[in-house]
């Protein structure tokens, strides 16, 4: 285990109907002038718009809507204007992790006089300056982005997909289960991949040990059973509460501790997010298995095999469970009634792979700093095996 500092001052409200009795308060403690950030019309269909609105009637009230999944530059820009027009003092992003994502760059944006692109393509710029409280209501269990400290923002002009990291996690997040009742059968099962996503990228070390390693495999699980509980049944405040609070602790920071290396499915995924608009947790769901079965090799059979053992309750040798465990996750996306090839999601041909290779490795640092080294060259394999399901069991 590697030497680590670990901090996280984000308050959690967790619990149902936490937003009629604690949100005012929440956000009135940071000031009077209040950005309110969200998506679509889904909060105002839902009813939520309402609630919130009712907690806030004293405050001063501007509001950005719009935030797009895989949001954009253009909503941060037309936030950056608002928060410094009206002197903005908090922002409350009311949605999932791109509405939260956004506001976290648009927090940072007040305090940042050029183009708040900048502060996507380099991080240490957002270290360099302020940023706004946030309090987020959470409406989807996926991202973890309501207790840390990063966001990703895509650019269509430029066909980049970009994570930034900023000085300060949200402030307070409201995270209420019955808020994900009404989440679409795709989106329960991509944000529950991009769970599973996360704790894959942190599981797979250098530097494994047996507390997060633990930590993890219990996460996993609750993942595992939840989301199909989730999917059958919509209302079923357990599994949704379970998927919430999985989300929250396996991106907060705390199993990451002591780690080595950095990340690769994630910036494999952001490219192709970047140039085809994907659906980010689908997204990784095809390439997850891909980059398992690259990945696996004698030196790395052990800890796939502890994967099988600990996460899928697998028995055997070595080299039966490390091959067990990849073929176990694939079954578990596949039967989550999503795409498992690139061209069920629309990508039919090559026509860009070399480029988000190239770009992958650039911006992911895959050819230094991941689990598995990775050239251009292995990233267009892996875009190539997943144009179709062969060598899965169907």
């Amino acid at each position: 285990m590697n030497n680590f500092n670990f901090q996280n001052k984000t308050a959690i409200r967790f619990g149902e109907n936490v937003i009629d009795t604690e949100l005012h308060d929440a956000v009135a403690q940071f000031g009077q002038r209040v950005l309110l950030v969200f998506g679509g019309g889904s909060i105002k269909q839902s009813g939520l718009y309402d609630r919130v609105r009712a907690a806030l009637t004293d405050l001063e009230v501007v509001e950005l809507s719009g935030i797009a999944p895989n949001p954009k530059i253009d909503s941060v820009r037309a936030g950056q204007d608002l928060v410094k027009t009206h002197d903005i003092d908090v922002v409350l992003a009311v949605g999932g992790g791109s509405v939260i994502d956004a506001a976290k760059v648009i927090a940072s944006s007040k305090f940042y006089d050029a183009d708040p692109w900048d502060l996507v393509v380099a991080s240490s710029k957002r270290y360099e300056i302020a940023q706004l409280p946030v309090v987020d209501i959470l409406t989807l269990s996926a991202t973890g982005t309501e207790m840390n400290v990063g966001s990703v923002i895509s650019n269509p002009e430029t066909n980049q997909k970009l994570g930034t990291g900023g000085p300060n996690s949200p402030a307070v997040s409201f995270l209420d289960p019955t808020l994900t009742f009404s989440v679409s059968p795709w989106q329960t099962a991509a944000g529950a991949i991009d769970i599973f996503s996360h704790l894959t990228e942190q599981y797979f070390d250098q530097t494994p040990n047996d507390v997060t390693s633990g930590m993890m495999a219990g996460l996993y699980r609750a993942v595992i059973k939840n989301a199909p509980i989730a999917l059958a049944n919509p209302n079923d405040y357990d599994a949704r509460a379970a998927l919430m609070w999985a989300s929250t602790m396996a991106l907060n920071g705390l199993v990451d501790v002591g780690n080595t290396n950095g990340w690769t499915v994630h910036p494999i995924e952001h490219e192709l997010s970047a140039y085809y608009d994907i659906t980010h947790g689908v997204g990784l769901g095809i390439m997850t298995p891909r980059w398992m079965q690259r990945s696996l090799s004698a030196e790395t059979q052990p800890r796939f095999a502890q994967f099988g053992r600990e996460v899928w309750g697998l028995t055997g040798d070595d080299a039966t469970v490390a091959q067990g465990a990849i073929q176990a996750t694939f079954d578990w996306i596949k039967s989550l009634n999503v795409p498992t090839t690139l061209p069920g999601v629309g990508i039919t041909d090559d026509t860009h792979f070399d480029a988000m290779a190239n770009s992958a490795v650039t911006v992911g640092h895959l050819d230094q700093a991941a689990y598995v080294t990775l050239q251009p060259q292995d990233v267009v394999a892996l875009f190539q095996a997943a144009m179709t399901d062969d060598g899965f069991v169907k």
